[in-house]
């Protein structure tokens, strides 16, 4: 639980992207605003591990970049500005159900009853939170909001198969991934968006505190919990971030809550419950024979040896 609760917090410090953009953020500057994220965050990380990949990790870390950040925050930015909030929210919420079937054929994991009806919750849930009943849908948008999905998912379960490197940290590997996603937004921000203006000390406390805190300590939590979690618990704390930002709302921006989204509220927290997965129990073990001696003695399995 102390895995889960530190997990956690990643998502929940993603949810306050929407209020730091809107109050303290230049407008219109969607891809400039998922670079400046991305990139000096890997940066960061790379100057502080001083590890870099090798051999087929160069081309992993390229994909998990990819997945979970290049393409997810240009797909997530997207779908945020052709949609309402409400509705891309809820679009991202699919993303438990999503990686809950792609972690069987690639885990192996079962899908059960106990992780789908927890995922149809969480989108129901979510939905009663943020979504109006004027809300309009655009199909771009709803493609955007489901392949941001489906990119979250997929590199979720990739993380969970692919593990770390030998000798290699999860702030390393959050390191390569944040690297590998901001050159990939770097010179798509650049022609969609041309240079930067010049920015405030309101802008740039803004920027400063996405790629550090809500970034660099928060996708290394991420990452880290992937590490320890099944993938399917974690995508479910996933549903935290549209929570956090509707609380956020509350608190900090004076937007008030209806009874109808407490009431989403706590199916949604409900749902993230259900979907922790708990260890399956070890069978007690046989007891061991006398140990071999000499060139004929076994050697530990690697799961031994971990």
């Amino acid at each position: 639980m102390r895995t889960v609760a530190l997990t956690a917090l990643a998502p929940l410090a993603w949810g306050s992207t929407y209020a730091v953009t809107a109050e303290l953020l230049p407008p219109d500057r969607p891809l400039l605003a998922a670079t400046l994220r991305a990139l000096p965050a890997g940066l960061l990380l790379l100057a502080v591990t001083r590890t870099l990949p090798r051999g087929a990790w160069w081309w992993k870390a390229a994909v998990l970049g990819a997945l979970n950040i290049g393409v997810f925050f240009a797909l997530l930015f997207i779908a945020a500005y052709r949609l309402p909030g409400g509705v891309a929210a809820v679009l991202g919420a699919v993303q438990p159900l999503l990686a809950a079937g792609l972690a069987v054929p690639l885990l192996g994991e079962r899908l059960s009853g106990r992780a789908l009806a927890a995922g149809l919750a969480g989108v129901g849930g979510v939905a009663l939170v943020v979504l109006k009943a004027t809300a309009r849908l655009d199909g771009v948008g709803v493609l955007a909001g489901l392949a941001g999905a489906a990119c979250m998912a997929a590199g979720t379960v990739l993380a969970k198969r692919w593990g770390r490197p030998e000798g290699v940290g999860p702030l390393a590997l959050t390191g390569w991934q944040l690297t590998a996603g901001g050159l990939l937004l770097l010179p798509a921000a650049l022609l969609a968006e041309g240079l930067p203006p010049a920015l405030s000390a309101t802008n740039a406390a803004g920027y400063l505190y996405l790629a550090t805190a809500n970034t660099a300590l928060a996708y290394w939590l991420w990452f880290r919990g992937i590490g320890r979690l099944p993938a399917t618990s974690v995508a479910f704390l996933g549903l935290l971030s549209p929570l956090s930002a509707a609380a956020i709302g509350w608190v900090a921006l004076g937007q008030s809550l209806t009874l109808l989204q407490l009431l989403g509220m706590a199916v949604a927290l409900g749902s993230v419950l259900l979907g922790q997965r708990r260890p399956a129990a070890k069978t007690p073990a046989a007891p061991a024979a006398p140990a071999a001696v000499g060139p004929e003695a076994p050697t530990a399995s690697p799961a031994a040896r971990r």
